[in-house]
């Protein structure tokens, strides 16, 4: 079964890679775009076949190494 991760600063959270991803976009004369936050993502492989399972095991993993969860929040899906 494969998760899919999604980690994002917190709402307030200094986020110095989107301004200058969003300086960049306005500087190449996207204007329209407003502000610009940077995460990542990270694709799982879960040996896990219980869909409830293998989502309660990836969020484990996110809230213990993949996200720092006093800055960033994060989403799971299955894929």
């Amino acid at each position: 079964m494969k998760a899919r991760v999604t980690v994002m600063p917190k709402t307030g959270v200094l986020d110095p890679q989107g301004k200058a991803i969003g300086h960049a976009l306005a500087s190449l004369g996207f204007a329209g775009v407003g502000e610009v936050r940077a995460g990542k993502v990270i694709e799982l492989d879960l040996a896990e076949t219980d869909p409830a399972r293998a989502k309660a095991e990836a969020e484990e993993m996110a809230r213990r190494l993949l996200a720092n969860t006093v800055i960033e929040s994060f989403r799971v899906e299955l894929v």
